[in-house]
């Protein structure tokens, strides 16, 4: 219908044209029949020309409408696709939970036998020293008062009073947050704080350094999980003892755990000091053996010697070795060649961090309390720092833990109902 109006005005137009034409040439008072001719198609030919205008137009918008709906087609398309996308991904993270929640139950009930154990051996220890300390006549105040500490740190294990404490591991000079340093403290039963120093005594001669550890990981497990929901994909260094890595009892079970949550070994590393490195039995050496296999990383801490064995330690998995910055500046000896490690006078300080490097060994300068101590340390090319100038240790408050923490259960154990969370 609308060609057909379009057509009828352009005959319309050209009809008028002519009329135009005629008209000028009866009242041009003799103008050439020529001129009002040429009149006359120029008339027509300017309006066949607005009608091919308006052709072209009209097939251009034609051509734009069809495009749009291609385009619209191709959006709902896409818009379908991304429905069924996120249905899928609503049940992969629906799927994702069950499983975090099943690991969880199976982290709480390898600590619920462990402590379990740990609280009927301590309590036949302590029955068999009352029977012939604290009622007789043999006992010492001494022996009474460790006997009380020994106690409350059975019950704080046993009643999950072991907090998590995190100190910032930066990279220099940046000063950003590369790692955490974990530290595990006791509660006892009124609140107060134990100091390691205080339950060492008592924890390690007692065999329970295993229990602390494996309360220390799973809080160590717990805030790594928060992180990587928030996105931030940092390390923590994860102290582990001697007697855990020797305890036959323990480790398996400790391995067992590992082995399922693979994925942590990215961000877990465990930590011990360079004695109990040095002086590591075959069978702890087996252990670490087993667990650098798992893709789990170490740190040396406690270093009092810089004069290292790297091989060693990159055939060990050993991948940081914390140095105090103290120590590190005192190793800074001046020669007539420039400035040399005092314990390896062949090597220049500022090469030190470089042939760590090249064993796949960081150095980590801890203990930095004042900023002279980071100008020198640049200086020796070190790219991690950690002490109370870039931060304190801090206690992760229950409210972060509480989503992942496992339901109280009461389980037997030193011969009373004690409840572990």
């Amino acid at each position: 219908m609308h060609r057909v109006a379009v057509a009828l005005l352009s005959c319309a137009y050209i009809i008028s044209a002519l009329v135009l034409a005629a008209l000028f040439w009866r009242m041009g008072a003799g103008w050439p029949l020529e001129l009002c001719g040429f009149l006359g198609v120029a008339s027509a030919a300017f309006t066949i020309h607005n009608l091919i205008g308006r052709t072209v137009d009209s097939a251009a918008l034609r051509g734009e409408l069809s495009t749009l709906r291609a385009a619209h087609r191709i959006l709902a398309d896409h818009i379908e696709a991304t429905q069924e996308a996120m249905a899928s991904l609503t049940q992969t993270v629906q799927s994702e939970t069950t499983q975090r929640t099943d690991a969880i139950v199976s982290e709480v009930r390898m600590l619920e036998d462990l402590v379990a154990r740990m609280g009927e051996t301590l309590q036949a220890r302590i029955d068999a020293k009352s029977g012939g300390g604290a009622g007789g006549q043999g006992a010492g105040p001494f022996d009474r008062q460790r006997g009380v500490l020994l106690d409350t740190v059975r019950h704080a294990l046993a009643e999950g009073r072991v907090d998590l404490y995190l100190q910032p591991v930066v990279s220099l000079p940046q000063r950003r947050t590369a790692y955490y340093e974990s530290f595990s403290r006791l509660r006892d039963e009124s609140g107060r704080v134990m100091m390691p120093a205080e339950y060492l005594s008592v924890a390690e001669p007692e065999g329970l350094m295993s229990a602390i550890d494996n309360l220390l990981l799973f809080r160590c497990v717990q805030i790594v999980r928060r992180m990587a929901k928030q996105d931030r994909r940092i390390g923590i260094f994860c102290n582990i003892s001697p007697a855990s890595l020797g305890d036959e009892d323990f480790f398996p079970q400790f391995l067992d755990f590992l082995g399922q949550n693979r994925d942590l070994s990215g961000a877990l590393i465990f930590e011990l000091g360079q004695k109990a490195f040095q002086d590591r039995t075959s069978l702890q050496a087996r252990h670490m053996g087993k667990l650098a296999d798992l893709g789990f990383r170490f740190s040396i801490d406690k270093v009092v010697d810089v004069d290292l064995d790297f091989a060693d330690l990159s055939r060990s998995d050993v991948r940081f070795v914390k140095i105090g910055a103290k120590l590190l500046l005192e190793e800074m000896m001046e020669t007539p060649d420039g400035v040399v490690m005092a314990s390896m006078p062949d090597i220049m300080a500022n090469d030190y961090a470089a042939l760590t490097r090249r064993y796949g060994v960081e150095v980590i300068a801890e203990k930095v309390e004042a900023e002279r101590e980071v100008i020198d340390i640049l200086e020796l090319d070190v790219a991690y720092g950690q002490g109370h100038l870039f931060g304190e240790p801090r206690a992760i408050k229950e409210t972060v833990l509480a989503e992942s923490s496992p339901p109280p259960t009461l389980v037997r154990g030193a011969g009373r109902r004690a409840m572990v969370r």
